[in-house]
């Protein structure tokens, strides 16, 4: 982090009297800070379609580094008692908020398993999200946290979240997704970081999620329980926490057996 850069944290971070609050660390700060592609005036087509998932001018914590989709998913797992069920339980979590994974350590799942297609830490396995190798009905909770768009077939990848769910197991697939789309869109043609920094708004998302994203994920056989901000988070300031109330809490479960 350069001189200039490690001040303007500092500077909404560490004077006290911060008007926003980390609920990941649980201080006070003056700002979050911006997602680097935002700052830079990122890609335009993201504004005009509405899209809904990270909160790019409030992303970054700049005591603890926590991102909003994270902080916003940790608000949603303890507001509907998800996290603390965790204890007991068999956990895989893809690509692992290491704040986040903390919370969910410390209610001691009997199994958690922290998964990526490319880790980046020693406790952290190599799984192919479109082949696990974990037996069916492993998992009583699956989290991909903003994993999906990244993943070259989605349906796929559904298809396997399903397979290794144990019945009445629930799977949290927080995915940013455009309401004015009215279909997913993907083509084969943007296959460089240019060309999907601008198609899809990032350089390693490989499609835009339109409106059937709900139809889309439950067709591997997940039931849809949803649940949007304003019900579960209704008391929650979303400015004050650098959160996207647009963005719902995306709760799919297996349905158990007859």
């Amino acid at each position: 982090m350069n001189l200039t850069k490690l001040a303007k944290y500092a500077l909404a971070g560490w004077l006290p009297g911060g008007r926003r609050q980390c609920i990941m660390c649980g201080h006070r700060v003056w700002r979050f800070m911006p997602y680097m592609s935002c700052s830079l005036g990122g890609p335009g087509l993201m504004h005009v379609i509405d899209m809904i998932g990270s909160n790019p001018d409030q992303f970054e914590c700049p005591r603890c580094g926590a991102h909003d989709r994270e902080r916003h998913l940790l608000m949603y797992l303890e507001k509907t008692g998800l996290l603390a069920g965790f204890g007991g339980k068999s956990v895989l979590h893809f690509a692992p908020e290491k704040r986040l994974s903390r919370r969910i350590a410390a209610t001691e799942p009997t199994r958690y398993v922290l998964a990526d297609l490319y880790p980046g830490a020693p406790q952290v396995q190599r799984v192919d999200m479109l082949q696990m190798q974990f037996e069916s009905q492993s998992f009583d909770v699956v989290i991909a946290n903003h994993v999906l768009e990244h993943v070259d077939d989605d349906l796929k990848a559904l298809g396997e979240i399903y397979r290794v769910l144990k019945p009445d197991g629930y799977a949290i697939l927080q995915t940013p997704y455009s309401a004015k789309l009215h279909r997913t869109w993907q083509d084969s043609g943007i296959d460089d970081d240019a060309a999907r920094l601008q198609a899809y708004g990032q350089s390693d998302h490989v499609r835009l999620f339109g409106q059937d994203i709900f139809a889309r994920f439950a067709s591997s056989g997940l039931l849809s329980c949803v649940r949007h901000h304003d019900d579960v988070l209704a008391d929650v300031d979303a400015a004050t926490c650098g959160i996207n109330p647009k963005e719902p809490l995306f709760l799919f479960q297996r349905p158990g057996d007859p």
